[in-house]
């Protein structure tokens, strides 16, 4: 469900103008793991492999299997993992941070207020003036982030071995994410503008409907328009793979008549897959990582998982509840703004809540509201995960299969946190996950 995810959160951050570039441009490398050899190019220990004999020998009981397929992470695998994905922690600090101190910097000597001025000469209708504001706002936003980002999806990836993308085409994509960014948000903050007039003193309750809307819409465009920006798609060649996913996507109803490949591993050897669409629509794809490193029973488990997500109707749930966030959002917005504008609106030079001008205002409370919030959003997330991860092992019965993919995640992905560490996830963990399927398999008595 990643794709799904990203996209529900990714128009939040398009509209507020938070990490656009960053958002839209695909996942950072990583060096692969699972492969028969005792270090990779960039002297990165990989996992034990094995083979049939010891998978029909494993423990019956669920721990002592959970335990035999963990104790195949290195110590080295496991620190580094560990080192990179605590450090995402402070990330998230240091981003929720920057977005703030942008927002001042805006502000600032009423450098908004002058910009929304330029912007109405410009403009002049309300709606086109708040459109180059959007524009204005998403590339300043993406400069003054920009060190940050570089850092972050950049120096930080190839420090730990993980990206594979010189900078010069790595900064080619975070440009067209620019550009998809702005355009983006320079339309989605015309939108809601022009709704916040109309709808006087419920403007916070219009605003989230309006967020909502955006947010599908966005569920639509971006699998047909922007993905296509960063990778090629095409159907897949491996009949033997396309057979055994489009048979089980008929069998639960999912409306799919081919299965496609998308060439990510020119960016990353991370392996991903999703099945997109909502309205009736269906698109079953994975990345040529997943067809190149994996097995086909870890293929059929992987994508078993992101058909359950469709079959359950994850992506409308998943909206119905980032709306509840969205509502909740926009009444602590209003809280915040109303306070805010009312002791420093003159000194920055704002004209109310439907002054475009207060976008960096607005930007701030969202930043804070979701900052805080982060629990709540990655416990929705992990929730959705673990269905999709038993409706899979229901439908693709590769409990092996699964253990396989989910300790390829230890490579970027924290395997063994605490029980507390892990609410805070948004995703379950390799051990957790792992576990799931060996209780499967100790309770339906498979090999």
């Amino acid at each position: 469900m990643t794709k799904s995810c990203v996209g529900i959160s990714l128009l939040v951050a398009l509209c507020m103008n938070f990490a656009v570039a960053g958002e839209l441009s695909p996942q950072p490398a990583t060096a692969p793991l699972g492969v028969p050899t005792a270090t990779t190019s960039n002297n990165q220990f990989v996992i034990r492999p094995v083979d049939d004999a010891w998978r029909a020998n494993l423990p019956r009981n669920a721990d002592a299997a959970t335990k035999a397929y963990m104790d195949r992470l290195p110590p080295d695998v496991v620190a580094k993992s560990n080192s990179y994905f605590e450090g995402g922690y402070w990330l998230q600090l240091w981003n929720f941070l920057l977005g703030l101190a942008v927002s001042m910097v805006l502000l600032g000597k009423q450098r908004s207020a002058h910009v929304r001025n330029w912007a109405q000469r410009v403009g002049r209708k309300a709606f086109f003036r708040d459109a180059i504001y959007g524009g204005f706002f998403s590339i300043a936003g993406w400069l003054l982030s920009l060190p940050l980002t570089i850092y972050q999806g950049y120096a930080r990836e190839h420090a730990y071995g993980m990206a594979t993308q010189t900078f010069g085409p790595w900064f080619g994509e975070q440009l067209i994410g620019l550009a998809v960014g702005t355009v983006v948000t320079a339309l989605a903050v015309a939108v809601l503008y022009a709704v916040l007039r109309r709808a006087g003193e419920r403007w916070w309750l219009w605003g989230s409907a309006t967020m909502v809307g955006l947010m599908t819409l966005m569920l639509l465009v971006s699998p047909v328009w922007i993905d296509p920006l960063f990778n090629t798609y095409k159907p897949i060649d491996n009949g033997e793979i396309k057979s055994a996913v489009l048979t089980m996507a008929m069998a639960n109803g999912v409306p799919a008549d081919n299965v496609y490949e998308f060439d990510a591993s020119r960016q990353t050897t991370r392996v991903s897959a999703n099945v997109t669409g909502i309205f009736g629509s269906a698109a079953v794809r994975l990345n040529d990582n997943l067809l190149r490193r994996s097995s086909l029973p870890e293929i059929r488990a992987v994508m078993a998982h992101e058909l359950g997500h469709y079959v359950m109707n994850h992506v409308y749930k998943m909206i119905g509840e980032f709306a509840l966030l969205l509502l909740a959002a926009f009444l602590f917005t209003q809280w915040f703004m109303e306070r805010l504008l009312n002791r420093h609106g003159v000194h920055f030079g704002l004209q109310g809540i439907t002054d475009v001008a207060n976008l960096p205002m607005f930007a701030a409370a969202f930043a804070i509201f979701f900052f805080i919030a982060t629990p709540i959003t990655n416990t929705v997330i992990r929730v959705h995960e673990i269905e999709a991860d038993r409706f899979g092992l229901n439908l693709a019965r590769e409990p092996h299969g699964v253990a396989e993919a989910h300790l390829k995640l230890a490579e970027y992905r924290k395997p063994d946190p605490g029980m507390i560490e892990e609410f805070f996830f948004d995703h379950p963990s390799a051990r957790f996950r792992i576990h799931d399927a060996m209780r499967w398999r100790e309770a339906m008595g498979t090999p």
